[in-house]
């Protein structure tokens, strides 16, 4: 059994090119943290970096970004456990991205307020 290579999959005969609707979208930039503001400096920094405000977590809905993160076994068997845990004892449905998303939100607000002492830079100073 051979499958289609890419070329046979994606090809289109000449003069059926089909040209996509111009969207708001494909020409304005996504919301990010506050409008109107300034960069800020992180409290805890030393270094002069100027961090935007972190992002709120999305939550649930349609994300157009994607990043693909390795995890080893170990790591995955505790992310879905914390995830029938969540459902389990606290009512809280929730697949692995969202939960991946919400970790790294507060991950990079802690990262904001606190700077040298924060979780993520012990964390990744003692690795």
């Amino acid at each position: 059994m051979t499958l289609p290579g890419a070329d046979e999959l994606f090809f289109r005969p000449s003069g059926t090119e089909e040209v996509p609707e111009e969207t708001e979208r494909q020409h304005t930039a996504p919301e990010q943290g506050r409008r109107n503001e300034a960069p800020r400096r992180t409290s805890g920094g030393t270094s002069g970096t100027k961090v935007l405000g972190a992002p709120k977590p999305s939550g649930r809905q349609r994300h157009d970004e994607k990043i693909t993160v390795y995890i080893s076994g170990p790591e995955l068997l505790a992310l879905e456990q914390t995830r029938l845990s969540l459902r389990a004892e606290h009512g809280l449905s929730a697949d692995r991205g969202r939960l991946v998303r919400e970790a790294v939100a507060v991950l990079l607000a802690d990262f904001e307020e606190n700077g040298q002492a924060s979780m993520l830079v012990r964390r990744l100073t003692e690795g």
